[in-house]
C-alpha cells in the first residue's frame, strides 16, 4: 500500500468525521434552540393570555359546583394565582348546553364541565371555541377533540353508595340490587349524564350494550314495579336524612360523599356486573364573555396543580404522567374493585341512545314511579 495515500485517507476520514460530529453538533444544537423557542413562545402567550384575562376579572362556569370533584380547590387556585372572581350554576349536562344555545346574544356563561358524551353535541350545536392547552400533547388522542373544542380532564367509575345504618347488606353487584328490598336513588335520567350512565352500567349486567339499553330500562321499570326506584339526587342532605338507601353515582362523588357523612355510616363499592368508566369534558362558550379567564380556566385545570386538585376530589386525572401525594392515593378503591369496569366502546351508537333515552325513561319506567 502507498503510504502517503494511506496517510491521506486518514486525514480525510478524520476531517469527514469532524465535519459529521459538527453537523451533528449543531442539529442537536438546532433542535435544542427550536424547542426553547417554542417553550418560550408558549410561555409568552400564557402569560398575555393571564393578564387579558385578569382584565376581565372573572370566570363564571356551569355544572362545576365546589363539591364536584373538588372544583372548590381548582377555583380557589385560580382565584389566589391570577386573581380571578369565579361563580357557579350547577346544572345537567344538557342544561349547560342548552343555556349555551339560548343565551347566544346575550351570554352569561364562559365555561362548563359535560360528560364525554355531551361534548361532541355540543360541538354540534356550534356553541364551543377552540383552546389547547399547553399540556395538550400529553392528553390521550381519545380524551380531546382534534381542534380543542373539548378536553376530558378526568374520569371516574359508575358506583354504589350505601347508607350501612338503613341496608346491612351493600350491593356489590346490579343483581344483587335486584335481589334486595331497599330503595334506590338514580337521580334525573332524562337529563343528566350521570343517571343515563346508571342505566347503561345495568344494561351492561343484563346483557346489553350501547346499541341496546332495553336491559337497563327492564331493570329499572321492575325496581320502580316494586316502589323501590327513587328519582332524588344522592346528594349529602338527602343522604343524611336517610332519604337514599342505595344511591347510584360516579365514584369520586360516592366517595367524596363517604368521606364527609362518615366511613361508619356509608360505604361505596363498584358493581363487579356493570359500572361503566367514562370521563367529563371542558368545554369553553363559543359566546363567552370572559373568553380569555375560560381558556386560562381549562390551563389551570390541565396542570399539575389542576389535576391533582381533581385526584383530591376522588377523580381520576387525565395525565398519567402527573405525580400524586400520598394522601391522595390513601382515598382511593383497591384497583382490584374496577377490574371489571370498562368504557364505552361504541361511542357513536351511545351518543344515539342518549337522545332517545329520555322518550324511553318517561315512557316505560317513570310510569310506574310512585
Amino acid at each position: 500500500m502507498n503510504k502517503n495515500i494511506f496517510v491521506k485517507g486518514i486525514i480525510i476520514s478524520v476531517a469527514s468525521i469532524t465535519l459529521l460530529m459538527s453537523l451533528t453538533a449543531c442539529g442537536a444544537a438546532s433542535a435544542s434552540d427550536s424547542a426553547n423557542k417554542i417553550k418560550a413562545e408558549k410561555q409568552e402567550s400564557l402569560k398575555s393570555l393571564a393578564a387579558t384575562a385578569k382584565k376581565e376579572g372573572k370566570v363564571v362556569s356551569v355544572g362545576m359546583p365546589d363539591d364536584w370533584a373538588d372544583w372548590k380547590d381548582t377555583w380557589s387556585g385560580i382565584t389566589t394565582k391570577y386573581g380571578i372572581q369565579h361563580n357557579d350554576t350547577d346544572m345537567s349536562s344538557a342544561e349547560e348546553i342548552s343555556k349555551f344555545t339560548a343565551e347566544a346574544n346575550n351570554p352569561t356563561a364562559d365555561i362548563g364541565d359535560v360528560g364525554s358524551m355531551f361534548a361532541p353535541i355540543a360541538v354540534e350545536k356550534g356553541v364551543t371555541q377552540p383552546y389547547k392547552t399547553s399540556y395538550w400533547d400529553q392528553v390521550p388522542s381519545w380524551a380531546k377533540d382534534k381542534d380543542g373544542n373539548w378536553m376530558v380532564a378526568y374520569q371516574g367509575t359508575m358506583s354504589f353508595i350505601t347508607d350501612t345504618k338503613l341496608v346491612s347488606n351493600a350491593p356489590k353487584t346490579w343483581k344483587d340490587v335486584e335481589k334486595g328490598n331497599y330503595k334506590v336513588s338514580v337521580g334525573d335520567v332524562t337529563k343528566a349524564a350521570t343517571s343515563q350512565n346508571v342505566v347503561l352500567s345495568a344494561a351492561y349486567a343484563f346483557g346489553g350494550s350501547e346499541k341496546n339499553i332495553e336491559p337497563g330500562i327492564d331493570f329499572f321499570a321492575k325496581l320502580a314495579k316494586e316502589g323501590r326506584l327513587l328519582t332524588n339526587d344522592s346528594n349529602a342532605a338527602n343522604l343524611e336524612k336517610g332519604e337514599v338507601q342505595v344511591g347510584v353515582l360516579w365514584d369520586f362523588n360516592a366517595l367524596a360523599l363517604r368521606d364527609k357523612l362518615g366511613k361508619d355510616s356509608f360505604t361505596v363499592t363498584i358493581p363487579n356486573d356493570g359500572a361503566v368508566i367514562s370521563g367529563y369534558s371542558t368545554i369553553i362558550n363559543k359566546y363567552a364573555p370572559d373568553p380569555a379567564a375560560a381558556k386560562l380556566a381549562r390551563e389551570y385545570i390541565f396542570s399539575d396543580a389542576g389535576q391533582i386538585n381533581l385526584a383530591r376530589g376522588y377523580a381520576r386525572p387525565i395525565r398519567s404522567n402527573v405525580k400524586l401525594p400520598a394522601d391522595v392515593k390513601a382515598k382511593t378503591l383497591p384497583a382490584s374493585d374496577y377490574k371489571n369496569a370498562k368504557p364505552v366502546k361504541d361511542t357513536t351508537a351511545w351518543t344515539q341512545t342518549m337522545q332517545n333515552l329520555p322518550q324511553l325513561w318517561q315512557e316505560k319506567v317513570l310510569i310506574y314511579v310512585k
